[in-house]
């Protein structure tokens, strides 16, 4: 078996800058209140991604089994665990650009057993949703995380995870929508646009009864940027830390990556791995990713050389 680093893999390696904690990470709250659990994020944290779902960008498909058959999306949850995920995200509707949108029902029956059975599994439960109504069927069945493309923006959405005593909350930046989000990307300087908006849907949230302690925030990489975009959110990521609440990265497989890279989806590992650790290494303290193994491997070397 061929060992050493590859050429490809040493030069994304070579991008990592020296660490160095900013005055902003030692503020940084270091506890996620969730609904079970109190997540520490003082060491990163891997959130294994769990698409339930025929048409999502990477792996649409792969665990989608029409007909109620859940055994491979259920063998999945366990085997990213075993992995090394701290976290599980399970999504029943494709956010990528373009897709169109998937009716409730189809959502819930989608995602309602798979949550069931990965509330047992001993990790927190994040669910993927805007809607509402899932966000209350999947709380009611102990998830732990909404994790919201739409920021609580769509009616009622605030006003649920509010009533709720304990949920955890990630709450993302998107340009438009995702089917039109790429037709008209964003223009301008990213950087303060996002931060802006992220600081109002987090105060917006806490005015709303929710405790600083359960929000997470994200940058969105990819939901209506261009290249050029996304890859000045991450390196200007430590300008997000200013804001006071954690920050979830999720690189994964992002399109960006194949476009600096030349690289088909299924090349996109090693880049996505470069991508989550200078996002960890710029203060992000979880990180949303497809590929569990090859991540908290090169996560453990990252906090080795610390």
């Amino acid at each position: 078996m061929k060992t050493g680093a590859s050429p490809r893999f040493s030069f994304w390696c070579s991008l990592l800058p020296p660490f160095k904690v900013t005055g902003y990470q030692k503020r940084l709250q270091v506890i996620w209140q969730t609904s079970r659990f109190q997540i520490d994020l003082s060491t990163p944290r891997v959130m294994g991604i769990v698409n339930v779902t025929p048409d999502s960008f990477s792996d649409g498909g792969k665990y989608f089994v029409p007909g109620g058959h859940f055994s491979a999306v259920f063998a999945h949850c366990e085997q990213l665990i075993r992995e090394g995920a701290d976290l599980l995200d399970i999504g029943g509707e494709s956010t990528r650009p373009g897709a169109p949108p998937v009716p409730l029902d189809e959502e819930l029956a989608r995602v309602l057993p798979v949550v069931r059975h990965a509330v047992t599994l001993g990790v927190p439960i994040s669910v993927d949703t805007y809607k509402p109504e899932v966000m209350r069927a999947v709380l009611d069945l102990g998830a732990d995380i909404i994790n919201d493309v739409w920021a609580l923006r769509q009616p009622g959405a605030t006003e649920l995870v509010a009533a709720h005593p304990n949920c955890g909350v990630c709450l993302m930046h998107m340009h438009r929508e995702p089917k039109t989000m790429q037709m008209t990307p964003m223009e301008g300087d990213v950087v303060p646009q996002v931060l802006s908006f992220l600081e109002r849907a987090a105060h917006g949230l806490q005015a709303a009864g929710v405790e600083k302690n359960r929000i997470v925030l994200d940058v969105g990489v990819g939901f209506g940027k261009t290249v050029a975009q996304n890859f000045s959110l991450l390196a200007r990521q430590q300008a997000f830390l200013a804001a006071g609440y954690p920050l979830l990265a999720a690189w994964s497989r992002k399109s960006s990556l194949a476009a600096v890279a030349s690289l088909d989806m299924a090349d996109r590992m090693v880049p996505s791995v470069a991508a989550a650790l200078l996002a960890v290494e710029r203060g992000a303290r979880v990180v949303r990713v497809h590929d569990v193994r090859e991540t908290v491997q090169a996560l453990k070397v990252w906090a080795a050389a610390r």
